[in-house]
């Protein structure tokens, strides 16, 4: 199956919480949540290599209606509360349409 939709999320956390940022994005990956939806084919959690507290999500979904109703639910939406709370400026999202690569992690 092939990505039709892709988010990019730039999460910038407070001074110093950017590792409590990343290990809360990676329950992402738990089951129930949406990482590991059947729709989701990529999510892939990674660091700025300047910066330890800007963290960077990478999405693909199967369409843009999977992802919007994926993160709609309530473990989403639990998850995204507690985001909040840990960053230090907004988060800048970026939607995608995908049109080749390869995800292999």
């Amino acid at each position: 199956m092939m990505a039709k939709y892709g988010f990019s999320a730039t999460l910038t956390a407070r001074p110093g919480m950017g590792d409590q940022l990343v290990d809360l994005l990676l329950t992402g990956l738990d089951e129930g949540s949406p990482g590991a939806s059947e729709h989701c084919l990529v999510y892939l959690v990674s660091r700025s290599a300047s910066d330890p507290d800007i963290v960077h999500v990478i999405e693909g979904w199967a369409s843009e209606e999977d992802h919007h109703r994926v993160f709609a639910s309530e473990a989403a939406q639990a998850i995204v509360a507690r985001i909040d709370p840990l960053l230090g400026k907004d988060a800048e999202y970026t939607d995608h349409v995908p049109v080749r690569g390869k995800a292999a992690l």
